[in-house]
């Protein structure tokens, strides 16, 4: 999955010929990448590493607009309500196919947006203040049953993938530490450091940059394998906790009933634009990974997380009112 199969490459070729002979007037206007979270997080970073390739492939400026807020429901509901021409497309991940199951909402996930493409994925990190007595995960969960109800842990939203990956771990550690949701994995990241609180639970991407100044102490990624930018901090797996993976996905969708050609021609050019050598490099330099689905594979692979994460939701009781 860290790159892109030659197949794959050859499909999206003929997708953006096809897309051109079926889709003339696409795009015939600005497009938007709208993004659910506060500027500088994982979703963020992509739509900005994507955008300044795919406006010169597209013709078009493509503007990268924040809309934290609603633990993704501002900016979901946003594209939701846009006109049906795939001008406005949701970049977005996890949190998208786990909201249905933890709150209402005001669109229904399952049926208002059509899938464009998976994008991109990158491993979780454990990271604490540097005056936090705890250096490996084994000490941690042991301050934590220490402390039982005291500690607490960062997010990006409240019902988001980050969120579902802690109550995982929780249940399996047998721990009790309380959520603190932000708008966002900079503000996250922002709080643990400035000791508001204690873990921060986030994307590498997010977090790597602060543990490099030494601002954050990693403890461990989610990955079954060590993160290719943090070779050094070991993985829950092989910390104690054998078989615990989370890895974190994200992509894009537009409004149902956009036509077809356009969103197999931007379906295409995020393939295209994912493997150049400026968006490959920014990747790899965030924690990232290339992950790219069509939108065939890509609305299979949501409705599996469909699924999954609505016995998750119900496992883990996790619900936001």
């Amino acid at each position: 999955m860290r790159q892109i199969p030659r197949a794959a490459l050859i499909v999206a070729a003929a997708l953006a010929g096809a897309g051109t002979a079926q889709g003339q007037g696409f795009p015939s206007k600005q497009l938007r990448f709208v993004v659910p979270f506060a500027a500088g997080g994982t979703i963020d970073i992509i739509g900005r590493l994507l955008s300044p390739s795919m406006s010169k492939a597209l013709g078009q400026q493509i503007v990268v607009e924040d809309r934290p807020g609603g633990g993704t429901v501002i900016a979901t509901e946003l594209v939701a309500r846009a006109p049906a021409d795939a001008h406005v497309i949701l970049l977005m991940g996890p949190s998208y196919t786990i909201n249905l199951f933890a709150r209402k909402l005001p669109y229904d996930t399952e049926r208002d947006f059509a899938a464009i493409a998976r994008l991109a994925a990158n491993p979780l990190l454990f990271s604490v203040h540097p005056s936090v007595p705890a250096r490996t995960i084994k000490e941690l969960v042991a301050l934590a049953r220490n402390k039982p109800g005291e500690l607490t842990y960062a997010t990006a939203s409240p019902t988001g993938f980050q969120r579902l990956a802690a109550e995982q771990f929780k249940l399996l550690a047998k721990i009790d530490i309380v959520n603190v949701p932000y708008q966002g994995g900079g503000p996250a990241s922002i709080a643990v450091m400035g000791g508001h609180t204690t873990i921060n639970f986030g994307n590498v991407s997010e977090a790597a940059p602060y543990v490099a100044n030494g601002r954050l102490r990693a403890i461990a990624v989610t990955s079954l394998e060590r993160s290719d930018v943090m070779k050094d901090v070991p993985t829950v797996h092989e910390s104690g906790y054998p078989g615990y993976e989370a890895t974190n996905w994200f992509g894009a969708v537009t409004r149902v009933g956009a036509p077809k050609a356009a969103i197999d021609r931007l379906s295409a050019e995020f393939a295209r634009a994912l493997d150049t050598p400026e968006v490959k490099s920014g990747l790899t330099k965030s924690g990232l990974y290339n992950a790219y689905l069509n939108p065939e594979r890509y609305d299979e692979f949501l409705r599996q997380q469909f699924r999954a994460n609505e016995k998750t939701v119900k496992a883990t009781g996790m619900r936001m009112e």
